[in-house]
């Protein structure tokens, strides 16, 4: 499936802004089962000087530095990416197994296991890993346990923005039972860390559909986030969407990872002046030949 991403974020400032420098985890990542055909961003006010490089988890990154007065400011990014991710058609061994070979690290796992360590948003939860534990059963395989988790996020769960922020501990998002993408991503993930299995958070987009007989809102889409999980050396990491109830295949585009949002939030920056500020996001994650129909 090839889509057109369009991804705006708008600064307005209550007072201009003397001094700015922003890191951005904008460009879609080039990886087996995701082909970016073109990706471009844009800022207004353009920047004085910019770089581009890598993270620790090689994840494109941006690097912006505005020395003029601005009151307002502007990133947008657009792209057209091509996605097709297979997920594994085989159950694969049990948990223990792929925690152990986690635990061990070396020659199998050695870039894997530092994702079974605990991060400031997505810790190794005792109490996650206590609630997921009637999906791990002693001997089970692991794509079944990792299906049967992500069933009980709707299952048990409610979407609702507005009741949660970005530090909002994952111990509360499990004791209210509602939340959004960040939210659930960041539970899984601890749950999967609290039980020894590595899980790392998905940042990106994913389509949406209108409800039928209504038109498409333009802008209307968000940033998502999901979650990847380690089955083990022989399928590897593998992608579920608890928010969705569905395994990664062709429905989302993936800007990077890392071991919690903190690590690959899409804007963030440090500026001198600005005052108190707003900030608007439109994006629109549109199949190429709907995004077509749309320019006729």
């Amino acid at each position: 499936m090839i889509y057109t991403v369009r991804h705006e974020t708008r600064y307005a400032y209550g007072a201009p802004v003397d001094v700015a420098a922003h890191m951005l985890h904008l460009s879609p990542r080039r990886l087996p089962g995701q082909r970016v055909l073109q990706a471009v961003i844009t800022t207004d006010p353009p920047a004085e000087r910019s770089s581009t490089g890598f993270d620790h988890f090689g994840n494109q990154v941006t690097w912006l530095f505005l020395h003029r007065p601005h009151a307002d400011f502007t990133v947008t990014l657009e792209a057209t990416v091509e996605v097709g991710f297979t997920p594994p058609e085989v159950d694969g061994p049990a948990w223990e197994e792929v925690a152990a070979t986690a635990r061990a690290g070396g020659p199998l796992a050695w870039q894997e296991s530092e994702f079974i360590f605990g991060s400031p948003h997505a810790p190794a939860d005792r109490a996650a890993a206590a609630w997921a534990a009637p999906d791990f059963p002693p001997g089970r395989p692991i794509m079944l346990a990792l299906k049967a988790l992500n069933e009980r996020f709707r299952a048990e769960f409610t979407f609702r923005a507005g009741v949660t922020e970005v530090n909002t501990p994952v111990a509360e998002v499990l004791r209210r039972r509602e939340g959004v993408c960040q939210d659930f991503s960041h539970l899984m993930i601890a749950a999967l860390r609290g039980l020894g299995l590595p899980g790392r958070y998905m940042s990106g987009y994913v389509r949406t559909r209108p409800p039928p007989g209504q038109p498409r809102r333009r802008g209307a889409d968000q940033s998502h986030a999901w979650v990847d999980a380690w089955a083990g050396p022989e399928l590897g990491w593998v992608g579920l969407d608890p928010t969705n109830n569905i395994l990664v295949r062709d429905e989302h585009v993936l800007l990077g990872w890392g071991r919690d949002f903190s690590d690959v939030s899409p804007v963030r920056g440090v500026i001198l002046g600005g005052g108190d500020h707003g900030v608007a996001v439109s994006v629109d994650l549109v199949p190429a030949d709907d995004a077509e129909n749309d320019n006729i």
